[in-house]
């Protein structure tokens, strides 16, 4: 049987023009969130499956890749149920595993921490435009802050590396999970209904608020209760601007909403505009649900014109830690969605600037050994100088190497011959 040469459906196989800008993309990650004080780290691809499925993923925990059992731990035959079988499984985010690795290392970590990952995460997904089964998140964090400190320094850390990047006229939109308790809360909803209508809410985009009420009642909401509900959005959008709405809809909800949440956002809100070195804006929405489980306060979103749809999304998750530690404390994060930045790089045509200068070296195949060491030499001391020296044997169809060079990217082509 033949072997097969596809990867598995849902991943891919990167080729070097896009490894190029991907590489180029994480350099000024990497740079932009250091110069905001963020610390690189990392944990393992894999996590207890007892972690994974805490619920805390929302429906990520559904998707999650499983890992069985090794060695004499597997006994197939007496496996009963899951657990039997399974005890590890990859982890579908990075914020789960940053919880876990604080949790344990906290005393030799500084207060606050502030983290930054870039790994690759699995979800058994349905592959689309932008969505794979493995795929690359990057992430920071800021641990132990609890004021809005925390949210500021993300969104700007965030959106100061999409300007280099190159993108503008970009979305931050941003909510509180209080404000999405205090609606429902408002309207008359039991608190056991609250999870699925924001199930429901999250799918505004795609089905309007005539979708979303139809929804509504289907699952058996009173009529009133959801008109009522639905008010409160009309409400925002008639509204001069979004911080406005956001007013508005936190006096509506008066003693509903938890104190000082009108108060936060307004702060984060005005304060982000008034430091912002990118062209975007900042946009209170309150049909901004975000599926994870763990968030607990303010949750935020990229959204970006040209891909249709979220590109990447973070909040605040102050309940986390103290699962494994019994004591709380104040998360909150930002993740960029790194393949979809790079989907829509190189569907622009995207080029990396100020790149060294590319040279290749082609030699005749007869070029005796002792010269060879001239040329290797010679490449040594111009990569030395920065140049990309590609040092490659001179094929008989000469002229269609060079074409193929020259595609590459090479600047410049020295031919070494044997005379």
């Amino acid at each position: 049987m033949a072997l097969v040469k596809k990867p598995v459906t849902g991943m891919k196989d990167i080729m070097p023009d896009e490894m190029l800008i991907r590489d180029y993309v994480t350099s000024v990650i990497k740079e932009t969130y250091r110069s905001f004080g963020f610390t690189p780290m990392e944990t393992p691809c894999m996590e207890s499956i007892t972690n994974l499925s805490s619920k805390q993923g929302g429906e990520n925990e559904k998707l999650i890749f499983k890992v069985l059992k090794r060695g004499e731990k597997l006994k197939l035959e007496e496996a009963k149920t899951e657990a039997d079988l399974v005890d590890f499984g990859m982890r579908y985010d990075l914020t789960l595993p940053l919880s876990r690795y604080y949790a344990n290392h906290a005393n030799d970590l500084p207060n606050p921490f502030m983290a930054l990952q870039i790994g690759n995460v699995w979800r058994a997904d349905r592959p689309q435009r932008g969505r794979y089964r493995q795929f690359t998140q990057c992430d920071i964090d800021i641990l132990g802050e609890p004021s809005n400190l925390a949210e500021i320094q993300l969104i700007l850390a965030t959106t100061t590396t999409l300007g280099k990047l190159g993108f503008e006229n970009f979305e931050i939109r941003i909510n509180e999970r209080k404000i999405l308790k205090a609606m429902a809360s408002y309207s008359g909803f039991s608190e056991d209904a609250f999870d699925g209508i924001f199930i429901t809410l999250d799918k505004m985009d795609k089905i309007g608020i005539d979708g979303v009420a139809e929804e509504l009642k289907a699952d058996g909401l009173d009529a009133a209760s959801v008109d009522k509900y639905l008010a409160l959005f009309n409400l925002v959008e008639k509204s001069e601007n979004t911080a406005e709405g956001m007013i508005k809809l936190c006096d509506t909800l008066g003693e509903f909403l938890e104190g000082g949440v009108k108060e936060n956002l307004t702060e984060i809100i005005k304060t982000v505009e008034s430091c912002k070195s990118a062209k975007f804006e900042m946009v209170f929405d309150p049909t901004l649900v975000r599926g994870m489980g763990y968030y607990t306060g303010t949750i935020f979103e990229i959204a970006i014109p040209e891909f249709g749809g979220s590109c990447g999304g973070g909040g605040r998750y102050d309940k986390m830690i103290g699962n494994f530690t019994g004591n709380d404390v104040p998360a909150c994060g930002f993740s960029i969605g790194f393949e979809r930045i790079i989907l829509l790089l190189m569907e622009s045509g995207f080029k990396i600037p100020k790149q060294p200068k590319k040279v290749a070296y082609l030699v005749e195949k007869k070029y005796p050994a002792d010269k060879l060491a001239e040329v290797i030499a010679k490449a040594n001391a111009a990569r030395a100088e920065g140049e990309n020296v590609l040092i490659v044997r001179m094929n008989k169809n000469k002229k269609f190497q060079k074409e193929k060079l020259t595609n590459e990217g090479y600047d410049e082509i020295i031919e070494f011959f044997n005379s």
